[in-house]
């Protein structure tokens, strides 16, 4: 079990560094498309959702629907 629980927070620890990488990321660029986001960051596609969520989570971000892709900016 402590196994477990170290590899919990060895993933939440990752979702924690994911969600500083985009907050800096979108600090720095402003409104991206998720996709460029991604892209541009090199994150695992899991950790990348999973850091969206958590900043979102936190009132950080503000989505837009565009045509064909969704944007992120901080608010």
């Amino acid at each position: 079990m402590a196994k477990t629980k170290e590899a919990k927070l060895g993933i939440q620890e990752q979702i924690i560094e994911s969600a500083g990488q985009i907050y800096n990321y979108l600090s720095n660029k402003g409104e991206v498309s998720i996709n460029k986001m991604k892209k541009d960051l090199s994150l695992n596609e899991n950790f990348a959702e999973m850091g969206l969520g958590w900043l979102s989570r936190e009132d950080k971000l503000e989505y837009t629907q565009k045509a064909k892709s969704v944007t992120v900016k901080l608010r």
